[in-house]
């Protein structure tokens, strides 16, 4: 990856420099005036307030003079990646069980987020680390829910100092806290998000066919690990009704069909959903043999 920066000379001062500045508006007209593009967001939120959002950031100090004279309240995006020149990764804190920080840390003891060129205090006590975009190098923003860490590339941006929020504790301003003395260098976003969310290694499944009845647990998953999109919840659904029927209990049917499910192509919350429901509109057949109730026919799904 190349380490050259794109962003226009002097660009963290002028960002750092913001900080201090007597208005909104005059940091807005002073971040454009440096060549860094700009647009307004929502006064004490982070929603743009143009049509196309980021996409509608300029340098043109007409238009930026004339965003800020209606919305003198205005916080300030920035777009981030080619943009900008700036990749910034976005370490959020909501709370002791919603914080980024420990992820951050290991990532930092990795050697992946030590090149980072200035670091902001957000206003929910979480930090965005600006670093140097590498020019031709296209890095997508990425969020990590599980980390509580995100990624703002190209197709993204941030809030910029000296804009401000209103939170539980009060009115907090994003604030420059540090700047790098050290050697800066770009991010390395892929390697990053490999690092903090891991890629589960694909299921395997043997062929799917439509399962006889009672059928065992292995064949029901492959079934529904081949369902095509459109037919996948009644599938699920089918299999663990059969499930049940054969006097499974909930926990061995979400751990049976779940990957399947997710290999399929739907979410863990939709999976939980549609067992649970099986579980609502089934019982347990009592004698698979000899004149139980026979299980339902196998969906029909097209492919």
């Amino acid at each position: 990856m190349s380490t050259t920066t794109p962003s226009p000379p002097g660009s963290l001062a002028l960002l750092r420099r913001a900080t201090r500045a007597p208005s909104l508006p005059s940091a807005a007209y002073d971040i454009a005036r440096a060549d860094l593009p700009v647009f307004p967001c929502a006064p004490t939120a982070k929603q743009p307030l143009t049509q196309r959002g980021f996409r509608d950031a300029t340098t043109d100090l007409d238009q930026v003079a004339s965003w800020w004279a209606r919305r003198p309240d205005a916080n300030i995006g920035l777009p981030t990646g080619a943009a900008s020149g700036f990749d910034v990764v976005d370490v959020d804190l909501k709370g002791e069980d919603a914080t980024g920080f420990p992820a951050w840390e290991l990532a930092r003891r990795a050697g992946l987020v030590s090149g980072w060129s200035m670091v902001v205090r957000t206003p929910s006590g979480g930090i965005h680390a600006y670093f140097e975009h590498a020019v031709g190098v296209e890095q997508r923003s990425w969020t990590s829910p599980r980390t509580h860490v995100d990624f703002r590339g190209d197709g993204g941006y941030v809030v910029v100092p000296p804009s401000w929020c209103v939170t539980v504790s009060g009115p907090r301003r994003y604030e420059v806290i540090t700047v790098a003395h050290h050697p800066t260098s770009p991010v390395d976003a892929i390697a990053l998000r490999a690092f903090l969310d891991p890629p589960r290694p694909v299921p395997t499944f043997p062929t799917a066919v439509t399962p006889g009845m009672g059928a065992s647990p292995e064949r029901l998953a492959a079934f529904v690990a081949g369902l095509p999109e459109g037919g996948r919840n009644a599938g699920l659904h089918w299999a663990a009704c059969r499930m049940v029927e054969g006097g499974f209990g909930l926990a061995s049917t979400l751990s049976a069909l779940g990957d399947a499910a997710q290999h399929a192509g739907l979410g863990v919350p939709e999976i939980d959903r549609t067992i649970r429901s099986a579980f609502r509109t089934t019982t347990p057949l009592p004698d698979l043999g000899g004149g139980g109730r026979r299980p339902d026919p196998a969906p029909e799904v097209t492919q």
